[in-house]
């Protein structure tokens, strides 16, 4: 993943929308399945976000600028935001 944002109205105790984060990367894990990666996905986070990453995407990081989501947290994902 590249560059994921909130939008200005949607950010801290005035957001507009709950759970765009989760969203956003649950599709992304979607397509991972879709494109045969097994849900994986990488991406490189801002240092103050590591620990919200982990918190709220169960994202595991695996460097000092990298974190993944893996298969089991896919699926996670998966079922909490497209399966209701």
């Amino acid at each position: 993943m590249n560059l994921i944002e909130t939008a200005p109205h949607n950010f801290g105790k005035e957001k507009i929308y709950e759970g765009v984060l989760g969203n956003l990367v649950a599709f992304a894990c979607k397509l991972s399945f879709e494109k045969g990666y097994d849900g994986y996905v990488a991406f490189e986070p801002k240092s103050k976000l590591v620990e919200h990453y982990k918190q709220m995407l169960k994202a595991q990081q695996i460097s000092s600028n990298r974190m993944i989501i893996n298969t089991n947290t896919a699926l996670l994902l998966i079922n909490t935001y497209f399966n209701k």
